[in-house]
């Protein structure tokens, strides 16, 4: 879908969606149980629908009322340990990183398929685990097949390239009979999604204890099916902070005042942009929020931001940092890509009249949407559905807050 957006400002309330996140650990957590939990307030995107069929693939049941799900675990099933399951997962890299060692736990491993950039995404801190514990994997026409078992013991894994791959040794090896180890073999970076696994598991009734180099993880622990809400999206929410930030008359409502969202940290960089300065941050704890923390440097009239430590936004939907600059320098800003940055000269307007190619990036699609409120001109944006993998009402709540666009 390619649209049409004539600038103009943008004016109401709006509550950000459920948190995909947390939606994402409490389903799998859900799944692991042996008996029925219900998780209210949960957005059906694209990505948590990859979740909801790869559960279902290993056995797991769910059913929808409205925003409320019943999943059922996958104790029940009755499988054929010679039969790998397969798993598509998407376009979701949590529901793929996820997968892998609990399909491994509990099926001695799988066939995983996704699409877009995911299969081409780094899975290197899983493959030497399995090198080291004598797990077979082939990775061959973006089918990823694992086949092996593995026991309790040390797991040693990066912490800079994915939290991903952390929450998912934490979520598989406390079936393990025995007691497990992760050890970090560098700092951690997106450390806050780490912590919302752990706030995610603990409800489940699943613990860990923290160390200096990572968590020992207690065996032969057993999923307690649980009854929880998701709170709102920070990741989300910051795409309309971000256009309140650029002078829309934009209220947002529903956000937690205490939340185990690393990305609820986008408060703190609001109030730095607010400042009329020059500035630095570094943004490794959050590279979700660049696209739209990038809008808003983008716009700082006068003053230069400095975003450090995003190498890690080469490796999403797209090159972020790529597509980030080549969007918004589109669009008439004044961005520099770095290695593992971006420096943002911020400008009063831009002019905008021109094609932006969404490069199959929901984030990169939103971010050109709320820039283009501050544009003189209209932009058309490329494969403008790809806000389906996240936020699936983007473009209606874009229209209902006074968004005018037209889909060509």
């Amino acid at each position: 879908m390619n649209i049409r957006i004539t600038p103009g400002p943008l004016e109401g309330t709006v509550t950000p969606p459920p948190s995909k996140s947390i939606a994402h650990r409490a389903i799998l957590a859900a799944a692991l149980t042996n008996g029925t939990s219900t998780i209210q307030n949960v957005a059906i995107s694209q990505d948590i629908e990859a979740t909801l069929r790869c559960i279902t693939a290993l056995g797991g049941a769910w059913e929808r009322e409205g925003d409320t799900l019943y999943v059922s675990g996958v104790w029940h099933r009755e499988w054929d340990p010679a039969e790998l399951p397969h798993l598509d997962c998407g376009e979701s890299g949590s529901t793929l990183r996820f997968l892998i060692p609990l399909a491994l736990t509990l099926n001695n491993g799988g066939v995983f398929t996704g699409r877009g950039r995911l299969m081409e995404r780094p899975q290197k801190p899983y493959f030497d685990i399995f090198d080291e514990k004598g797990i077979s994997y082939e990775q061959k026409d973006g089918v990823l097949t694992i086949r092996g078992e593995w026991n309790a013991g040390e797991y040693r894994l990066p912490g800079n390239v994915s939290s991903q791959f952390v929450t998912g040794l934490l979520c598989a090896l406390p079936l393990l009979d025995g007691d497990s180890e992760i050890v970090l073999t560098s700092t951690l970076e997106s450390a806050g999604y780490v912590m919302m696994t752990e706030n995610v598991l603990e409800k489940f009734g699943i613990t860990s204890g923290e160390q200096d180099t990572g968590w020992v993880i207690p065996g032969g622990q057993v999923y307690q099916p649980c009854d929880l809400t998701i709170e709102a999206d920070w990741s989300q929410a910051a795409f309309w902070y971000a256009a309140e930030f650029l002078g829309n008359s934009v209220e947002i409502s529903g956000m937690p005042k205490y939340s185990c969202q690393g990305d609820r940290k986008f408060s703190w960089f609001y109030r730095r942009l607010a400042m009329p300065r020059n500035m630095g941050f570094p943004v490794a704890d959050c590279p979700d929020l660049v696209p739209p923390l990038a809008a808003m440097a983008a716009l700082r009239d006068g003053y230069t931001t400095y975003m450090s430590s995003a190498a890690r936004l080469r490796l999403k939907e797209s090159d972020r940092l790529a597509s980030v600059t080549q969007a918004l320098n589109a669009l008439g800003a004044q961005v520099e890509e770095g290695p593992d940055f971006l420096k943002i000269w911020g400008r009063d307007t831009l002019a905008g009249g021109v094609t932006v190619d969404c490069c199959n990036d929901h984030r990169i699609a939103m971010m050109a949407a709320i820039a283009a409120t501050r544009c003189r001109e209209p932009i058309t944006l490329l494969g403008a559905e790809c806000v389906q993998k996240s936020y699936p009402d983007f473009w209606e709540e874009y229209r209902r807050l006074g968004g005018i666009f037209d889909v060509l």
